[in-house]
């Protein structure tokens, strides 16, 4: 194996950045806490993005981060496949308005990522594909940005 070979290896195995406003940061940590009795995978999980998430206050969070009310674009890299969904806390989601759960494997795995970044997900299934954010809008004014 060249040293090529094993940089990429490396790279792709390592996770991407994670990005949290303080302002969410509570209310994510209790929505875990509050999920362990239903669902302990998924709340380890977001739990674990928590804990590795750099937080920042609310008015820093870069505009091209993942967060609840912002409308992002992905593309599942094993099928191709694009969606635009915007997450959201579980009693305001709608799946038939794009609101989704981040309390759902996709919400955690969405969640604080940054434009460009790629990481492994697990699907209800327990299937592990390769997520990639294309694009991260605020929901309200379409701009980027927004919090």
């Amino acid at each position: 194996m060249t040293t090529m070979q094993i940089a990429t290896r490396t790279a792709s195995r390592r996770r991407p950045k994670v990005v949290i406003s303080d302002d969410c940061l509570d209310h994510l940590e209790a929505l875990a806490q509050g999920a362990y009795q239903r669902n302990p995978d998924l709340a380890e999980r977001l739990l674990e993005e928590l804990g590795r998430a750099r937080i920042v206050p609310a008015g820093k969070l870069p505009a091209d981060v993942v967060t609840i009310g912002r409308r992002v674009t992905y593309r599942d890299e094993t099928t191709g496949e694009e969606a635009t969904v915007i997450p959201v806390y579980p009693e305001q989601a709608d799946i038939a308005r794009g609101r989704i759960s981040v309390l759902t494997p996709i919400g955690v795995a969405l969640i604080g990522l940054a434009e460009g970044a790629c990481l492994p997900w697990r699907t209800r299934s327990g299937e592990t594909r390769q997520l990639r954010v294309l694009h991260v809008v605020d929901d309200d004014t379409g701009a980027t940005g927004g919090g």
